[in-house]
Parts: structure tokens; sequence; C-alpha cells
């Protein structure tokens, strides 16, 4: 692995850096709350800006729509969107993983028609995976799918969906056969939002805020050709989908921003005389935070340059998950703790730091070591694949 970027990467950056200070403003004035690449930050106006510079898609293969630019390219596009907070949540699923799954394993009419639909803002995707009874047992669904003539019946309820309130389309695992294994029994359809007898309804989370929703499906139709990668194969599917998930760098770089910013407070309340939590002990762990922000970035550069290579960084991608969504914990702990009680006041109140940002993403960062897969299956995966150890 080289540890250094091209200069044509180096560039790229810079030129990312121009666009996004002149559509954005400037980045220091902006809130460092978590919630930009991947936490809901939806303009479909913006994602057709970055689709007209050729930016969305950056990574896929130019017969596919794409720039072939590679995987590095794409993390630092990821970087520096994440950096500056940029309201990517419109194409940014359907750009990481629908789009990498349809090339893999969609059908020529899919790629056809879904992959210029993603390449041009055009369509916004959330993906139906949890549901109720299941928990993070992806091959429990009972979503069931029934076949009718061309199309599937549809039937059941998905739960933690993220953006289906802004969803055109839905990666839906359901349940095709349900009398095979259940790992055997599962396919994945895409699902037009706008079909008869699906129903959204908000789920607020801990920080009050609309998210999450769950979504029930009353006998919807689905065209049988809207089936991706094969009937009762769905499991792979959905497998090889998450891996294009777990590997991004943007949670390191989310809590990062807003530990810099509370670590200049307590500098310059430090300076200023002002009474901080901030202990000796306090300051060791500082420090090994910044280090621990290193750790992040470095297992994500790895997983970039695993796939660059052409390979499927399966564990790899398991390990920088893990680690980064701990390390989102223990980072929004620490500044609580900083703050004291001043970091629990919401930004409503005058008296709150930065806008209340550490109190909400304190309270965001409960669940990061269960979306997208929990901490317990991650160290499942790293264990038996790339460890090689027994079930």
């Amino acid at each position: 692995m080289d540890f250094r970027f091209t200069p044509a990467q180096e560039a790229f950056r810079q030129e990312l850096r121009g666009f996004l200070r002149s559509e954005l403003g400037d980045l220091e004035s902006r809130s460092a709350d978590r919630g930009g690449v991947t936490g809901g930050r939806y303009s479909q106006e913006f994602s057709k800006k970055l689709s007209r510079k050729g930016w969305v898609g950056l990574a896929w293969p130019k017969e596919f729509g794409g720039q072939g630019l590679g995987h590095i390219e794409r993390l630092v596009y990821n970087e520096e969107m994440t950096y500056w907070r940029a309201p990517t949540g419109w194409h940014f699923t359907a750009e990481r993983q629908m789009g990498p799954s349809v090339i893999m394993v969609g059908t020529e009419e899919q790629k056809r028609e879904l992959l210029p639909a993603i390449i041009g803002g055009d369509v916004c995707f959330c993906i139906g995976y949890s549901e109720p009874g299941a928990g993070s047992d992806l091959a429990g669904v009972q979503t069931r799918a029934v076949a009718d003539g061309d199309d599937f019946v549809v039937s059941g309820q998905k739960i933690w969906t993220s953006g289906a309130h802004n969803a055109t389309h839905c990666w839906l695992a359901v349940r095709t056969d349900p009398d095979a294994p259940k790992h055997k029994g599962v396919s994945v359809l895409i699902v037009d939002m706008k079909s008869p007898g699906i129903t959204v309804r908000p789920l607020y989370n801990l920080m009050n805020s609309h998210e999450f929703n769950e979504v029930f499906f009353d006998h919807v139709r689905v065209p049988q050709r809207n089936l991706v990668g094969g009937l009762n194969q769905g499991w792979y599917v959905v497998a090889s989908n998450l891996d294009f998930e777990r590997a991004g760098i943007e949670r390191v770089i989310e809590n990062e921003l807003l530990f810099n910013r509370v670590l200049k407070y307590v500098k310059r309340g430090k300076a200023e005389g002002a009474s901080l939590n901030v202990t000796d002990a306090i300051r060791h762990r500082l420090a090994e935070m910044a280090l621990e922000f290193q750790v992040g970035r470095l297992l994500s550069y790895r997983v970039a340059w695993i796939m660059s290579q052409g390979k499927v960084p399966n564990h790899e991608a398991s390990q920088a998950k893990v680690f980064g969504s701990e390390l989102s914990q223990r980072v929004t702990g620490l500044l609580m703790q900083v703050l004291g009680p001043y970091g629990q006041l919401e930004a409503q109140s005058p008296w709150a730091p930065f806008e209340g940002s550490v109190e909400r993403t304190f309270l965001s960062a409960l669940s990061d070591t269960i979306r997208g897969g929990t901490s317990e299956v991650m160290r499942n995966i790293i264990a038996t694949r790339g460890l090689g150890l027994p079930r």
C-alpha cells in the first residue's frame, strides 16, 4: 500500500474543495453536526449538480456510465463531501450500493434503465432489510413475495428504514421460498415507492428527528423483471451489498470534525482561564482519540486500496465498520465528559456549545454499532472469513 496520494488525486481533491466552497460557503461557519453524506441531508438539485460535474458514479466502469477513475478517487471524493457536510443524501446510497450491485448481478435491462438514472440523480433509494422480528438476522426476513403472472405480490413490514419518506425506490429483501432453509429462500426486489399498497410511517429517534420509518407492504405488485441477482439468491446479493456500505470513511470524518471543534474550544478556554472539565487524564484521552482517527482513516483507505486491486474487501470492510462505529461512541462520550453539563444542552438552548451538536451526535452514535451490521456480527465475519476460525 502506498500511503501517499498521487499528484492527480491531490489535484482532484483541490478541485472538489473549490467547487464545494463556491456552492456551500465557508467550512468553519457550517455546523459540525452529523448527517451530511450518510445521514440524510437530501437535495436532488445538489445531486444533479454533482452529476453534471461527472462526480456521481465516478468509480463505476465507463461502460456503465461512470468515469472509471477508481476507488481511491472515490474515497477522496467521499472525504471532501463529508468534511464539507454536502447534502448528498439523495443519490448517496444508490451510488454506493445499488449501482455496484446492479453492475455485478443485475440484468441487462436493469443496467440499461437504472444505472443512468442513478448517475443522473433521478432516483433515490432506501433499503428494506430490517424487520420487527428479525433483528440483525437478515436471513430471518418474513416479508413475502408470491409470484403471480408477470409480478410478485409483496406483503409484510420493514422497520428502521432510513430515508423511506424521501425515496423513489426501495431495495427490498423478501422471502420467496418459505420452505427453503432461511438463507436459501430470500430474494431482492427493486420496488417503486409510488406503488399502490405502500404505507410509510415516521419513526422519531432519540434526537426527535425523522430519519427512520416503518414501511408496510399490502399486496404490492412488483414486476418480476425487478428481481435482482436471481430467484432465491438474495442472501448473496445482500451480503455483497452490505460490504459496499460498511467500508465508508464517512463516520470517521463526521466525528473528527466535531472532535476538532471541541479541541479548539478546549484550547481557547484554557488560554482564557475558563473552567472546563479537562484533567490530565482527559488530555491523554484526547491525544489517544486523535490517533484513533488516523487508525480509522487508514482502515478505510485499506478497503479502498483492496477494491482498487480488483478484490472484495469482505472482512476488511467489517474491520473498518466495527472500528469506526465504536469510535463514534468513544469520541462522543469523551466530548460529553469534556463539556460536562453543558454538553447535555440541546440546540434550542442559548448556552449550548456548538449549537447542541455534541448532544445530538452522542445520541446518534448509540445506534452506530447496530445499523449496517452489529459489532457482534462484524466480529464474527472478521473471525470466520478473516482469521479462518470455526463458526
